[in-house]
């Protein structure tokens, strides 16, 4: 067999439809672009996978900065939440101006108490990529010393210490509380500079690092570096930055010596090395011999950055993008593994035929439908007959369930297209949108994640109907009645169990995938801070449920292309039309050759690497 994977050639028009769901819109090959405008999914996650490094437009640097120096004119009138107040239930409580002159250090220590296992390095990163990406949108008053603070650390490969828990999407305070008292000094950088560390694919939750060789970032990984992997352009940007803060006349604060004022337990210590097992602010972060605070040089904080910075969806947005970007690829490629499938089993392609999909004209049934005949080499008006007059809903009703998952992407896509593009910030500091033309601050709810919580919950439903059709058909397979082959695809014995047990393991993931859908995030209900937020969105919740749910689909198909190619590859299976776009995958793909008994975990872990080539035949 070989180990040629599945070829991968440059993706065509492939939706069959124009009323067919979007797909990823990020150019291929092109760097991301951080610039408060055309941030998307795909390009989220290729920062976030150490993939590409960002680019930041001087023209967003410059919006940026606008909107700080605005809200620096505007703090005169002594009336900015955060600002000027107390936060939640202490908005009321006005501030000296000698304790505003503590207020952002004393909010971003006081907040950043997550609580849980520290997240991997993909999901902070992505937040990093989003965070960065809304203040150069324009509208949060924070400094721009933060943005190119961040951006830096994305190209170094490095990343804060963020715990999964202490949100419920209305502002993901406790990450980013986490991340200010990192870009000011106060807690240690981890990971190492990009391009060192080989991709790994984790065949759970995607991405790199999760399992075998770390990835960029993973707080196992190789030791942060001071220039290594990053341009280092933007440092002495941000020096200048924090020199030239004494424009607004705000008093700075924070810095390289604020974690020797942090008091005990401080994150750092004059070697770089984490000084205890708790950080200042809360927090665990381990004694890592890899965590260094060598990385972008400490931001000052000024009035004002503490909840600028914290008041942002940006680790759940970051998290939403992941899982909208992976779950795009398994999308992709459960059209090529069912239509292998169904080849499989001699399945009829009449349920495929484009005049029975005309009638109900759903735009994600007629893609599925579409890309199913195309792969296969069929036409949109199929005349050869099935081995049935009609097949199992798991390849009858292929289309009718895989469309609503289609469009839950797209419609996840669509929120995400907003959300990382403005700004969420709370207040929102107006350049031009007062009354009289002139700059405003606006306190409102822009940060409640109500449409992005709504449209994850639909994903992960949406997901587990598909998955539910992907284990049915590996049953199928294994199935002699069905495919008219040896039960569960076996040779030799008669007793032979063959492909028995990925039922039993695509069955257990499902049961994962099942879990995280079962309970939509966004029922979910709390009263905070003294009755003043009387009602929460939960999209943070509802972002690590897609992630679990994309990561237990993946496995499912997986385990179904196993079976598919297993099926075809016998020498009494059915073949392909002549020319099918399926065709060299059966001789080629990646997967172990041989039906005997033996060990099918490889089986299933090689087929989930060739997952993304088959997104893009």
């Amino acid at each position: 067999m070989g180990t040629a994977s599945v070829p991968a050639p440059a993706p065509e028009p492939r939706h069959g439809s124009e009323s067919a769901p979007a797909v990823h819109t990020h150019t291929a090959g092109a760097a991301p672009v951080l610039d408060g405008i055309g941030l998307d999914a795909d390009g989220i996650a290729l920062i976030a996978d150490g993939a590409a490094a960002p680019e930041v437009p001087p023209e967003a640097y410059a919006r940026a900065e606008r909107s700080w120096r605005t809200a620096t004119r505007l703090a005169a009138s002594g009336r900015i939440y955060g600002r000027d107040t107390g936060v939640g239930a202490n908005r009321m409580v006005f501030l000296s101006d000698a304790e505003k002159d503590e207020q952002d250090l004393r909010l971003l220590r006081s907040h950043a108490g997550g609580i849980g296992a520290l997240l991997p390095a993909r999901e902070v990163r992505a937040m990093m990529a989003v965070r960065a990406n809304q203040v150069l949108a324009g509208g949060s008053g924070l400094q721009p010393a933060f943005v190119r603070a961040l951006v830096e650390a994305l190209r170094l490969g490095l990343h804060p210490a963020v715990n999964e828990f202490g949100a419920v999407g209305t502002g993901d305070l406790t990450a980013l509380a986490q991340t200010g008292l990192t870009l000011i000094g106060e807690r240690p950088w981890l990971g190492g500079p990009l391009g060192t560390q080989g991709p790994d694919l984790d065949p759970v939750h995607g991405g790199q690092g999760s399992t075998g060789s770390p990835g960029p970032g993973d707080a196992d990984a190789a030791p942060a570096g001071s220039d290594t992997g990053g341009s280092g352009c933007d440092s002495a940007a941000a020096a200048s930055d924090n020199e030239n803060a004494a424009d607004g006349g705000s008093t700075m604060l924070g810095g390289p010596g604020a974690s020797r004022e942090a008091g005990p337990g401080a994150a750092a210590g004059p070697g770089g090395e984490p000084g205890g097992s708790a950080a200042a602010g809360g927090g665990s972060i381990p004694e890592d011999p890899y965590a260094r605070t060598v990385g972008p040089a400490p931001v000052r904080l000024q009035r004002g950055d503490g909840l600028a910075l914290m008041s942002s969806n940006a680790l759940t947005l970051g998290q939403a993008a992941l899982a909208c970007h992976d779950v795009d690829v398994l999308l992709r490629a459960s059209h090529a593994v069912a239509a292998l499938s169904l080849a499989a089993v001699g399945g009829s392609l009449e349920a495929y035929a484009a005049p029975v999909h005309a009638l109900r004209p759903y735009p994600g049934a007629l893609r599925a439908a579409a890309e199913v005949r195309r792969l296969l080499g069929q036409p949109d008006h199929p005349s050869t007959p099935g081995r049935r007059i009609q097949d199992p809903y798991g390849f009858r009703a292929f289309p009718q369930v895989h469309g609503p998952a289609l469009e839950a992407a797209a419609a996840l896509r669509r929120v995400l297209a907003v959300e990382v593009n403005c700004p969420s910030e709370n207040p929102l500091i107006s350049e031009d949108g007062g009354p009289d033309g002139g700059p405003a601050v606006y306190h409102h709810g822009g940060f409640f994640a109500a449409s992005l919580g709504l449209a994850l919950d639909q994903l992960c439903l949406a997901v587990l109907q598909t998955a539910r059709l992907s284990a049915a058909r590996l049953s199928h397979l294994g199935d002699p009645d069905i495919t008219g082959l040896r039960p569960f695809l076996a040779t030799g014995p008669a007793a032979s169990s063959g492909m028995m047990i990925l039922e039993y393991s695509a069955n257990s993931a499902l049961a994962e995938l099942r879990a995280a859908a079962a309970a939509p995030a966004s029922a979910g209900h709390t009263v905070l801070s003294r009755g003043l937020e009387e009602a929460a969105s939960f999209a943070s919740q509802g972002a690590r449920q897609a992630l679990r749910a994309v990561g237990a689909y993946r496995l499912v198909l997986a385990c179904e292309l196993v079976a598919a190619v297993r099926g075809l590859r016998s020498p009494e299976g059915p073949e392909l039309a002549p020319g099918a776009p399926l065709g060299e995958v059966i001789s080629s793909a990646a997967l172990p050759w041989g039906d005997d008994d033996r060990a099918l975990t490889p089986d299933v872990n090689a087929a989930v690497l060739l997952l993304p080539g088959l997104a893009e035949l």
